[in-house]
């Protein structure tokens, strides 16, 4: 079969596509014929292993896995003993950030990671589009409390978590305004957002309206800037630890010090996201946004591409011909 494998640390080109030994399920295994997966900012950040702090998740010195993919949509061709959740034929998907190796045609993964069957009419690309951001974005939502009548600011509305966010605080009614650049303005509209800004024209933190809180789905803005935006009693939440890890600090602080605070999104109750989804795909209530698609030979274009920052939603990584 076919896989991705990186040895080292580095940019894309240190990746590679070679044939490798097809995986075996032992007891409690799954073995997963991939169809799709996505390249996203958690699979470039192993890549590269920066920030540093990921040396002490993927390896120190090397890659401990060196076949990336947190996420996946696929086909169960073969089970282990004593698998009973799922069964040769199903489709599903899954998601773990700690890593899938799913970059590859095949994988093994344990019956009891986070995974759920693709409702009908969901195809793998789709499925695959739809767990990473909106795992994240989940746990934007679910550190707060968000109640009917209050309004939320999201930047980097376009993206695979920002538009997920969008989405799921849409379902529950809440106002939001989206931040997202002129090209993908009618696209944010079309995903229920009540206002938008272009931040190529304007910029969002001196906007004249206030929010409860402020969604950075990007990391590319900072609680500083965005207190002036912010209601006495709201929140902040970014994706990223910011200028020397200064979120951490602040969510630790700003309770206590200030009438704005910090919170930090630790990613937690994976499989609860991935169930939440899988229930919003069969509702129709999640569009995925998919920028481009890749075939597994070009995966450097693919990592090339998202490195540019530029994407719109997910871009996908295609397995299967």
């Amino acid at each position: 079969m076919k896989a991705c494998i990186h040895a080292e640390y580095g940019p894309p080109s240190v990746l590679s596509v070679r044939e490798v030994e097809k995986p075996v399920p032992a007891d409690g295994q799954l073995l997963i014929k991939v169809h799709a997966s996505t390249v996203n900012r958690t699979d470039c950040a192993m890549l590269r292993a920066k920030p540093f702090v990921m040396r002490f998740v993927c390896g120190f010195w090397r890659p401990k896995k060196q076949t990336l993919g947190t996420d996946f949509a696929g086909e169960v061709e073969a089970v282990g003993n004593d698998v009973t959740r799922f069964k040769v034929g199903n489709r599903i998907f899954g998601f773990n950030d700690s890593g899938l190796c799913s970059h590859a045609q095949y994988l093994v993964v344990s019956a009891d990671n986070f995974m759920a069957t693709i409702p009908d009419g969901i195809s793998y690309e789709q499925a695959a589009a739809s767990i990473e951001g909106a795992h994240y974005a989940q746990n934007f939502i679910n550190k707060v409390q968000i109640g009917a009548g209050d309004r939320v600011l999201v930047n980097g509305a376009s993206g695979a978590i920002g538009s997920a966010a969008l989405q799921l605080l849409k379902s529950e009614g809440i106002y939001v305004t989206a931040v997202c650049n002129t090209k993908n303005l009618d696209l944010i509209r079309s995903l229920g957002a009540d206002r938008v800004i272009d931040y190529l024209r304007e910029d969002f933190t001196q906007d004249q309206e206030v929010y409860d809180f402020v969604f950075d789905a990007v990391g590319k803005s900072s609680f500083g800037k965005c207190k002036r935006i912010l209601k006495p009693g709201g929140s902040y939440i970014s994706s990223e630890l910011g200028w020397m890890a200064q979120n951490l600090f602040f969510a630790l602080t700003t309770p206590w010090l200030a009438r704005r605070k910090v919170v930090f999104p630790v990613p937690l109750r994976v499989q609860e996201s991935v169930d939440l989804v899988r229930g919003l795909l069969a509702g129709g209530k999640l569009k995925p946004v998919i920028d481009r698609s890749y075939p597994l030979d070009a995966v450097t274009e693919a990592f090339t591409y998202v490195e540019t920052g530029q994407k719109t939603g997910n871009v996908i990584l295609l397995q299967q011909p």
